[in-house]
């Protein structure tokens, strides 16, 4: 029996990021500040493995731009 994992997709509004790193602290995997002083989004879907990370840098994001999303499409964040 093979089980696949569960995808997850990451929607990110980065033009309302105000910089504040937040999300790098939470998830460096998913997250780099760019030189225009915004994070630049590096993945855009993830498996579950790494759903509690992602989950914690879009909930510590004080202006609320990213969300998160399961395969059936319900947002999660």
């Amino acid at each position: 029996m093979i089980f696949l994992a569960k995808k997850y997709k990451i929607i990110y509004d980065r033009e309302g990021c105000i910089g504040a790193a937040a999300c790098i602290a939470g998830a460096p995997q998913t997250w780099k500040m760019d030189n225009d002083g915004k994070a630049t989004q590096l993945i855009t879907e993830f498996e579950e493995k790494d759903l509690q990370q992602n989950l914690d840098a879009a909930r510590a994001c004080p202006v609320n731009v990213i969300h998160i999303f399961d395969e059936a499409g319900n947002q999660l964040i």
